[in-house]
C-alpha cells in the first residue's frame, strides 16, 4: 500500500503530481491539518484534489488550539499546567503531534473492524512516500529503518525545480512563495524576522489572533521578541 504524505506545500505536491504523471500507483494520500494553515494553503489543497480525482485527499485535522492552550499536561516537569503554548527549537511539539498523527492514521490502515477483534488476517504493508528535495537530502538519512521512499531524491528535484514545475501546472499558492520560503503554520515562531513582517504587513486578521495566542502562551514567543515586541516594531517601521 503506497501512502502519500501530503503536507500541501511545494515538494510534497510536486512529489504526488510526478508520481501520477510517472504511473507509480498511489493508493493513499493523508494530509495532516494543523488548522493553523493560510487560507491560500487550503485553497490550494482544493486544486490538488480536483486535479488528482478520483484520488481523495484525506484531511486529519489536529485541534491546534486545544493543545497549544487548553491540554491539560499528565507528566513530565509542567504536569497539571495547560497547554503547550508556542513551540521553540527545544520542544516543537506540533511537528512531533504532526507525525503522531500521520502515524495514528497509518497504524490504522493495518486494522480491518470487519475481523474479529479488529485485527486482519492479511497484513498490509505500508510505504510511506515523504516529499523532501534533493537539495535536503540528508533529512532522507534519518529514517532508514522505517520503509519510506523520498522520489524527489531519487529522481534530483530541488526546491527550485519542485516549485517552478507547481508553476508550470497552475499552482500559485496565490503568491505566497513570493512572500515566504516556507508556506507552514502562519503562526510559527521560528521563521524569519522578515517573513514575520510581512505576516504583520500582509495578513493583518492572522496578526491579530496571533496576539490573542500569546496571551494564552506560557512561554515567549521568541527569545528576542514577544508578539508585542514585534508589532511596536514593524508599527514603528511602518511610520
Amino acid at each position: 500500500m503506497n501512502i502519500v504524505s501530503f503536507s500541501g506545500g511545494k515538494d510534497s505536491t510536486a512529489m504526488l503530481l510526478m508520481m501520477l504523471e510517472k504511473g507509480i500507483h498511489v493508493d493513499r494520500v493523508i494530509c495532516v491539518d494543523t488548522t493553523k494553515e493560510f487560507p491560500a494553503m487550503y485553497r490550494h489543497i482544493e486544486k490538488v484534489q480536483l486535479m488528482i480525482e478520483p484520488l481523495k485527499i484525506e484531511v486529519v485535522k489536529i485541534d491546534f488550539d486545544y493543545w497549544f492552550g487548553e491540554h491539560i499536561k499528565t507528566r513530565g516537569k509542567r504536569i497539571g499546567e495547560k497547554g503547550y503554548g508556542f513551540p521553540d527549537f527545544r520542544n516543537r511539539w506540533c511537528t512531533a503531534l504532526k507525525r503522531q498523527f500521520f502515524h495514528k492514521t497509518l497504524a490504522s490502515m493495518r486494522y480491518d473492524p470487519r475481523k474479529r477483534g479488529g485485527i486482519s488476517t492479511i497484513p498490509k504493508e505500508v510505504v510511506e512516500y515523504h516529499g523532501i528535495a534533493f537539495d535536503e537530502k540528508h533529512r532522507a538519512e534519518n529514517n532508514k529503518k522505517r520503509n519510506i521512499k523520498y522520489p524527489l531524491v531519487e529522481w534530483g528535484v530541488t526546491e527550485k525545480q519542485a516549485l517552478e514545475y507547481c508553476y508550470s501546472k497552475g499552482l500559485d499558492w496565490d503568491g505566497l512563495y513570493e512572500k515566504f520560503t516556507r508556506v507552514s503554520c502562519w503562526c510559527c515562531p521560528l521563521s524569519r524576522i522578515g517573513e514575520l513582517r510581512v505576516l504583520y504587513n500582509d495578513f493583518p486578521e492572522l496578526w491579530k489572533e496571533l496576539i490573542e495566542m500569546d496571551k494564552k502562551s506560557f512561554r515567549k514567543f521568541r527569545n528576542d521578541y514577544s508578539v508585542s515586541d514585534l508589532t511596536k516594531r514593524f508599527a514603528n517601521e511602518n511610520l
